[in-house]
């Protein structure tokens, strides 16, 4: 059965818990002790009924102020597909968790509260599943009942936010006017809004074609572990264990190892369940060569004619999380796919107002939560592709070298040495705002 991973967001009070809360109780995902706890919890506050946030709320800071803090998962499934949600926060305080949670999703639901409108918490949510290369975005405007239903205050919604992610490199949006305190749109289509014609928000879920966001044609194959069982049965066994990050890899194919460049092909591909054929992402196998070469973990396996980028030097956009601030000279560990390398800063091209996509190129630092483009040098090179390319192989993390603390994640601009001029590399970038003018007034 076919598995969708998604996030929400949206700004604090915005009723993200109480969505998934709404979603996993109509779609019976909850179990009978589990509505049975909650009741009794809501009855106990005096609320007048159940409160369906207490089903992802879980930490007691989150249930006292009603906000969240940490993200939560949880998972559920139709008749038609599985699903993971990611809670995330939606405190500029807790942008960090939002990256975490929202990173791995295929798509994203921003809430926005129908009687406040777009706010730049709402800017700032879309922004930043656009940089986490999240394909699908889905704009609930939630609390459609304290507006009577309106179509016309759904439409001023709906035109504001598409007009701002005109900005932004958006391919699918689709926005669903909902309630989650009383269901509607949520997974039935609701009475009380006739003029809105389009899915509700789970047939959507579930329709949703993610087929397509596989990157299916640059193979990549971080080797992660070397199967050596060295018994009577498996005495010759030799085999390079790990995710496949991209692409197809069949039985025969000519492949590449990297760094070392060496050729040769793929006799088997073994899983747990057997041996295949073909394998793709997101599966996790165990390759099996043709010939004995020396081939280590943080390896890759690749095509002949299609090979990721091998560079010391990269530019990235990174959000930082933790609360002593990243400046230029600054050295930490690098954890890309399977390696794990030192890394230094050299240079903090700007930060990002994600509220307004300003760029700030006189900053000289990136504080807690905030976003910003800079160029790192590695003690050895790495096997790079930009993260328009691949999630996988396009991102990293940034840890402190003295606790072990992920102190910052990383997605992959251009790996290469550094260039005289740096221009936009992607569509999300040139949506940036970098005049004189805004640098100055920054």
């Amino acid at each position: 059965m076919d598995l969708l991973r998604f996030s929400t967001a949206g700004s604090v009070d915005d009723g993200k818990s109480t969505l998934i809360g709404r979603l996993l109780y109509d779609s019976k995902g909850i179990f009978e002790d589990q509505l049975a706890a909650i009741e009794r919890t809501s009855r106990r506050r005096g609320y007048s009924q159940v409160d369906l946030a207490l089903l992802t709320d879980g930490l007691r800071a989150e249930r006292e102020q009603g906000i969240t803090i940490d993200v939560a998962y949880r998972y559920f499934a139709t008749p038609r597909r599985k699903f993971i949600i990611a809670d995330t926060p939606g405190h500029v305080q807790y942008t960090r968790n939002m990256v975490t949670g929202a990173s791995t999703a295929d798509l994203a639901i921003v809430l926005i509260d129908a009687r406040r409108g777009v706010l730049e918490q709402s800017h700032r949510h879309a922004f930043i599943a656009t940089l986490l290369g999240i394909p699908h975005l889905v704009v609930a405007i939630n609390k459609m009942d304290l507006v009577g239903y309106s179509e016309e205050v759904y439409e001023t919604i709906r035109t504001d936010f598409a007009e701002w992610a005109q900005k932004l490199d958006v391919h699918d949006i689709q926005f669903i006017p909902i309630s989650a305190l009383h269901g509607d749109n949520v997974v039935t289509r609701s009475l009380a809004m006739p003029w809105y014609q389009g899915p509700s928000l789970l047939y959507h879920l579930e329709h949703v074609y993610i087929g397509s966001d596989r990157n299916l044609i640059d193979a990549r194959f971080p080797v992660q572990l070397i199967i050596r069982p060295q018994t009577d049965a498996h005495h010759d066994y030799r085999g390079y264990a790990g995710q496949i990050a991209s692409g197809v890899f069949r039985v025969g194919d000519e492949v590449t190892v990297l760094p070392s460049g060496q050729r040769t092909r793929i006799k088997r591909i073994e899983t747990m369940d057997g041996e295949l054929e073909a394998a793709s992402p997101p599966l996790s196998v165990s390759i099996l060569l043709e010939d004995d070469l020396d081939i280590s973990r943080g390896d890759m396996i690749c095509r002949p004619h299609n090979q990721p980028t091998i560079a010391n030097e990269l530019d990235a956009m990174t959000c930082w999380m933790t609360d002593a601030p990243l400046r230029e000279g600054g050295r930490y560990f690098l954890k890309h796919t399977t390696r794990t390398v030192r890394a230094i800063v050299d240079d903090l091209r700007y930060r990002i107002d994600v509220n307004t996509l300003h760029r700030d190129q006189a900053a000289d630092q990136l504080g807690l939560n905030e976003i910003g483009r800079v160029h790192l040098r590695t003690s050895a090179p790495l096997l790079l592709d930009s993260y328009d390319l691949s999630r996988t192989t396009g991102g990293f993390i940034l840890i402190d070298e003295t606790n072990n603390d992920t102190v910052g994640a990383g997605m992959v601009i251009h790996a290469g040495p550094e260039r005289q001029q740096v221009p936009a590399e992607s569509a999300l970038e040139a949506a940036l705002d970098d005049t004189p003018e805004v640098a100055a007034a920054a």
